[in-house]
């Protein structure tokens, strides 16, 4: 399996940009939603800090690693948000790696008594990294030995490596958030500029840029115990998220349901033409602090090499959740549907 995960990763260098380019999306994308569309930076009035942590398919050699950051704050006197992330994304046992910085700017126009739109941008740039000493060629292997010749020694290839194993690039994107107190929408694309992400030039052909990435968002809230403007009323939000990338897609679909200090929820993700994944989460919270665990069940066809499942933690610092913010957010009747964000 080691060998299958080395090729993989290889052809997703040599390839560049081509099909093969896919982001990381977290399953809970609700820990941290800046990563989807900038919009929802300071959707909270204090500062929230965010951290995600994702093992994908750990049953195949940790195939695929995800690490992520945010921070985000709103600045209501400019009816404005700002924030800044980090995300480093390690493949076939950290061989191919990507690390993205951003900045992140969100503006807040309220057009009527309950609707609100926002609108955000993200600016950063991306740098891609592979580790080639650990790359295995077909013409390093020996049909009987394996990696090393009938005398122990490892195998030589003639691949040349190339000049610069580093690529780092401009990425630009933007995105739009529709919500009142009952309903949020939203809408984004990442990747404006199409940078180019191939650490090897073979063809320019090949070189088309990176796919814009489409996401939408959307999901309800509903209050269970009648109480308003309180965070430990109990709610149930119904929620959407469908992306869109090159010949990829994805569509999850699902519920996240809050009661006091403990929340949990369930989605069901689908890759358009199959079954992908059942996502179940469990977390709790106190004072700013929550924590949420999630694991993503592999229905694919990809179960039948046991991949192990997705574990993914998230760690969340919410400065809203204070006595103090509390009692501001009462006063100024603020009443949105972003429970499940907070």
């Amino acid at each position: 399996m080691r060998n299958k995960l080395v090729a993989f990763v290889f052809l997703m260098v040599f390839l560049g940009n081509a099909a093969l380019a896919q982001d990381p999306v977290f399953s809970q994308f609700f820990a941290s939603p800046v990563f989807i569309n900038p919009a929802f930076s300071g959707v909270t009035l204090s500062p929230k800090i965010s951290l995600v942590y994702r093992n994908q398919w750990h049953g195949l050699n940790d195939a695929y690693q995800t690490f992520g950051v945010s921070y985000d704050q709103s600045l209501e006197a400019y009816n404005s948000g700002f924030g800044a992330m980090a995300l480093m994304d390690k493949e076939g046992e950290g061989i191919y790696q990507t690390a993205r910085f951003s900045g992140l700017y969100g503006y807040k126009l309220n057009f009527n008594h309950d609707w609100t739109i926002r609108f955000g941008v993200e600016a950063g740039f991306f740098q891609k990294t592979i580790d080639w000493n650990r790359l295995i060629f077909t013409d390093q292997l020996n049909p009987i030995t394996g990696q090393t010749d009938p005398l122990g020694n490892p195998g030589i290839t003639e691949e040349i490596q190339p000049g610069d194993l580093q690529h780092a690039a401009l990425d630009v994107s933007a995105g739009i958030l529709l919500y009142n107190s009952n309903f949020y929408a939203g809408l984004s694309v990442k990747h404006l500029n199409s940078p180019n992400q191939s650490l090897l030039a073979i063809n320019d052909n090949l070189n088309i840029g990176l796919p814009y990435l489409i996401s939408f968002q959307a999901g309800t809230e509903i209050t269970l115990d009648g109480r308003n403007n309180q965070k430990s009323r109990a709610f149930i939000s119904p929620n959407l998220l469908v992306i869109k990338q090159g010949p990829f897609g994805q569509a999850d679909v699902g519920a996240y349901f809050g009661l006091g200090q403990f929340f949990a929820g369930a989605w069901y993700r689908n890759g358009f033409e199959n079954p992908d994944a059942a996502i179940f989460l469990a977390g709790f919270r106190e004072g700013i602090l929550r924590v949420g665990y999630s694991f993503d069940f592999t229905l694919s066809r990809l179960a039948v090499w046991n991949p192990g499942g997705t574990h993914e933690i998230s760690i969340t610092l919410n400065f809203d959740d204070s006595q103090q913010q509390k009692r501001r957010r009462k006063a100024a009747r603020i009443n949105d549907c972003f429970q499940i964000f907070r």
